[in-house]
């Protein structure tokens, strides 16, 4: 009868080591997966983020009108749009217009359906959005401020002011007048996209003059 032989110590030694190798490798390639997924994860979540922002400046800036925002209820100024360095106390460059088409159902709130908007980035890197719930507000009243987008280290704004016979674009980089540029190219610098540019054609539309002055300018406008 044969004897049975058992595992030397050795043996033994060999095989944990082997399984522990094992086990090491399988764990290293797991946690590499697992990084890999989150930073795919982060990655597409900041795409989304950078895709809505655009979405709200294009509808805000497709949306433009002629309407000089009455300020302090003094009806003197004809300025409809404005751009440039430091505009709304932008550290880069800000722009700040009227918009048309924010909804009111029904006409049950006691606005119109135009909107005073503005864009900036503030000194924490973000892109903000702002606006006030009138067009005519009074002196003193803060705008509402939406955070678009973070990481943002540069905010470069042009503004298309005439296109030559050879269809070659003039672009300045500050502009204010009473009547919405031709068009508006928006360059956002963020350390994981670099520079994103998108250049914006604005229509032309009619003038949309304010309410009387002696109209209460909290619910008219």
């Amino acid at each position: 009868m044969q004897a049975q032989r058992g595992f030397t110590l050795v043996e033994i030694l060999v095989a944990i080591a082997i399984f522990s190798l094992i086990a090491s490798a399988s764990t290293a390639v797991l946690t590499n997966v697992i990084a890999a997924s989150e930073q795919s994860s982060q990655s597409i979540e900041r795409l989304q983020s950078l895709q809505r922002a655009m979405m709200v400046i294009e509808r805000d800036l497709l949306q433009a009108v002629n309407r000089a925002p009455r300020i302090g209820g003094v009806d003197n100024n004809t300025t409809v749009f404005f751009g440039g360095a430091g505009e709304m106390q932008s550290t880069h460059d800000g722009v700040s217009f009227v918009r048309n088409g924010w909804q009111n159902p029904m006409w049950l709130l006691p606005r119109s359906n135009m909107q005073g908007v503005a864009y900036r980035l503030n000194s924490d890197n973000v892109l903000e959005r702002l606006h006030t719930l009138f067009v005519d507000n009074d002196l003193g009243v803060d705008p509402l401020v939406r955070p678009l987008l973070t990481g943002v280290t540069d905010l470069n704004i042009e503004f298309m002011v005439a296109i030559n016979s050879r269809n070659e674009i003039s672009w300045d980089e500050s502009y204010e007048g009473n009547k919405v540029p031709k068009g508006i190219a928006i360059e956002i610098t963020t350390k994981d996209f670099g520079v994103i540019r998108r250049e914006f054609a604005l229509l032309d539309p009619p003038a949309v003059p304010a309410p009387e002055a002696s109209s209460d300018s909290s619910a008219s406008s």
